[in-house]
């Protein structure tokens, strides 16, 4: 120790004389002091950045919580870590020699606002964390909050925002606070969307109108398919053709629109489509077509019960029987639509626990409409697409069984049909035909 004495007397001699010789030069002096300066902040930053924050983020991967992507993502440290050098350049400031007091302001109120600024952004990092841990929960699309985060985020941005201008211009900010009093007209109107859309957010929520993935028709916007995402200001509604369309948020109050979650949830998916019958196929069965029809497994019992029916309803009449016109007979159209329900009943595809109806409607100049009301077992697409048009192809083609046929406009085969001789004529005939 005795011996480091002396070292420290020569050192501290040196540092006075150097000091004292460079006060003959004010300009060298003060930018000495600032390269200092600068050199300090920049050491500092980098021991923060490139041995603090990353020895923090090794030692958090060897944790469950350091393998999770979204806390690597937000960046809420290393933006923490950026107030040191600033901290620093607002304390150096004060004590580089001869330099005038309105540099030292400003750049102490630069700095003032830089921290400001770098902890509103840290604060919102912390806010899309919490959005992004509770968007992970299993009924977290039941009661979204993105729109709630986004509403703290700007408030937290504005209050940052009026620091900032009130530490850059040297002032209180209460005389800015108190200014916005006779602006808050012009804020109201340059907002209006903002809080129209916060007033839907939580009206949606609270009504539990929309979910991220339901599925929504809204024809006036060319929105049909899922939900993605709920935010404050937009709805993104992914539809079938993997286009994206964005809603403003207020129109799915304001405006009306169809939710199927209500159909995904009853676990049957409705089908409702008619066969158009030509009316002038519908007739009386004779017997020997009740004989055959008979054999069918799904008409065996009906046709059974349905003679007997007749049979004793007939025989009441007594000598009005011998007028056929007086008794009730059996009809194709009558025997197709119990087979139908039959089918249907029968049907692995169809929901047996749901309303089905097999019914006619009102003619029409397009033949008579014979409906299918009914629901199938799976509210899947694919599925649901498939059981249909298996459905619809089996009773067209056994429709010709019950003597029906379906009603269709006249084509251009149809028309050959009906003249099989007309041919255009050759040109040895056409000129035959010319006169002499």
């Amino acid at each position: 120790m005795a011996a480091m004495k002396p070292a420290r007397d020569a050192m501290k001699e040196h540092y006075q004389a150097t000091l004292a010789w460079l006060q003959q030069y004010p300009e060298l002096h003060t930018l000495i002091s600032l390269c200092l300066l600068l050199a300090g902040a920049w050491l500092a930053n980098w021991i923060v950045k490139r041995i603090l924050v990353r020895g923090l983020y090794r030692a958090l991967r060897s944790t469950a919580m350091g393998q999770d992507k979204a806390l690597a993502d937000s960046h809420v440290v290393r933006r923490l870590a950026n107030i040191v050098p600033a901290l620093i350049l607002a304390g150096g400031i004060k004590v580089i020699p001869h330099l005038p007091a309105a540099v030292v302001t400003v750049v102490e109120n630069v700095c003032s606002a830089f921290i400001i600024l770098t902890i509103a952004l840290a604060i919102g990092g912390v806010l899309n964390l919490v959005n992004a841990f509770y968007q992970r929960r299993p009924n977290a699309h039941l009661k979204p909050i993105k729109g709630y985060i986004q509403v703290v985020t700007i408030v937290i941005y504005a209050i940052a925002t009026i620091l900032m201008i009130a530490t850059l211009i040297d002032r209180s900010p209460l005389i800015l606070l108190s200014g916005l009093g006779a602006m808050a007209a012009v804020l109201m109107l340059i907002f209006q969307d903002t809080l129209l859309s916060l007033v839907a957010s939580v009206q949606i929520s609270s009504s539990d109108i929309v979910r991220v993935g339901d599925w929504i028709e809204m024809p006036q916007l060319n929105a049909d398919g899922d939900v993605i995402d709920i935010a404050l200001h937009t709805v993104k509604v992914q539809n079938w053709d993997k286009t994206i369309t964005t809603i403003p948020t207020k129109r799915l109050i304001s405006d009306p629109f169809k939710n199927y979650r209500g159909m995904q949830e009853s676990g049957g998916r409705r089908i409702k489509r008619a066969i158009y019958l030509d009316q002038t196929s519908v007739r009386f069965l004779s017997p020997d077509e009740i004989a055959r029809l008979q054999r069918f497994l799904l008409l065996g019992q009906y046709l059974s019960n349905k003679q007997s029916e007749l049979l004793s309803w007939n025989a009441e009449l007594a000598d009005a029987a011998q007028e056929p016109a007086n008794t009730r007979r059996v009809t194709n159209l009558g025997t197709f639509r119990a087979y139908v329900e039959h089918y249907l009943r029968q049907h692995p595809g169809i929901n047996q626990n749901m309303t089905q109806i097999v019914r006619q409607l009102q003619p029409t100049a397009d033949g008579l409409p014979l409906e299918l009301y009914c629901f199938t077992n799976t509210v899947a697409w694919v599925p649901y697409e498939g059981y249909q048009s298996d459905i619809f192809d089996h009773l067209l083609a056994i429709l010709p069984e019950f003597g029906l046929r379906v009603f269709q406009h006249p084509s251009g085969a149809d028309m050959r049909e009906l003249r099989p001789n007309l041919h255009a004529p050759t040109p040895a005939e056409s000129v035959a035909q010319l006169p002499s």
